[in-house]
């Protein structure tokens, strides 16, 4: 089973390459973040003509998460947002179990976690919040001791290693210590960030901002992650990131990142 994750950072500007991915690579499940788009304006037509089913969480003109399966996959037990906060309104969070026959059921969720900047205005007491929120249903799903992945732009530079320049990010949400403390609480559940897992060397990157020519000068970022529980741990084969979307033509500022189960 192929999961994959991808930021597309508008889904209505990007469906093309999003249609060209499912149909090159063909995932058997995809996490969609920043849809950029309600409900209704997800483009369904596109995707089931690609042999695909979804089940969205809009927003519109921000956010939006998205969960994809291939035929004869099935996803069932669905849930949009994340719990711990009734009064919260951002499309960040939808899960659902995979399920086909001959198939290993796998939860898969499709996270975009908040960016937190700037540090000193409310955005960031969300973006912990919402990590802890996330640890605690993390936790929780633990309990049922299934396959699980939990996958999406998490917003995290886990470690130096992952910045092509560490200190230009020194005071950044996506990388203060209490931002890597929340991750690695959320990993001290019992998760594999599964990436890593396969591929310790530095120089893995995800992201490259629009701006100063990052990608031309390879200045990036790893904070699209895909962490799994022991259950799915013990499953995975293989991941990998997919750089070479970024040079295409209007691309997303992220690449997909894929990992494949048994």
């Amino acid at each position: 089973m192929r999961i994959a994750t991808w930021n597309v950072n508008s889904i209505k500007q990007r469906v093309g390459h999003l249609v060209a991915f499912l149909d090159e690579a063909k995932p058997d499940v995809v996490c969609l973040q920043e849809l950029k788009c309600q409900d209704d304006g997800f483009p369904r037509a596109e995707i089931e003509a690609a042999g695909y089913a979804g089940e969205t969480l809009g927003q519109k003109a921000y956010n939006g998460v998205a969960l994809l399966v291939r035929a004869p996959l099935t996803l069932g037990e669905v849930r949009r947002g994340l719990p711990g906060d009734e009064n919260d309104e951002q499309a960040r969070y939808i899960e659902g179990l995979v399920t086909g026959e001959g198939t290993a059921p796998v939860r898969v969720a499709s996270i975009y976690l908040p960016n937190g900047n700037p540090v000193d205005s409310p955005k960031y007491p969300y973006k912990l919040a919402f990590m802890e929120r996330l640890r605690r249903h993390a936790r929780d799903l633990m309990m049922h001791e299934e396959a699980i992945v939990l996958a999406g732009d998490y917003n995290v530079i886990p470690e130096a290693d992952d910045a092509s320049d560490p200190d230009a990010w020194r005071d950044d949400a996506l990388f203060l210590p209490r931002t890597r403390t929340a991750f690695r609480a959320l990993l001290a559940e019992g998760f594999t960030e599964a990436l890593r897992a396969c591929d310790p060397k530095p120089g893995l990157y995800t992201f490259w901002d629009y701006q100063a020519g990052a990608w031309n000068r390879n200045a990036g970022i790893r904070i699209d992650h895909l962490l799994l529980s022991p259950q799915a741990a013990d499953r995975l084969v293989s991941a990998s990131v997919q750089k070479r979307l970024r040079g295409l033509e209007k691309p997303s500022d992220h690449v997909p990142v894929t990992v494949e189960l048994t």
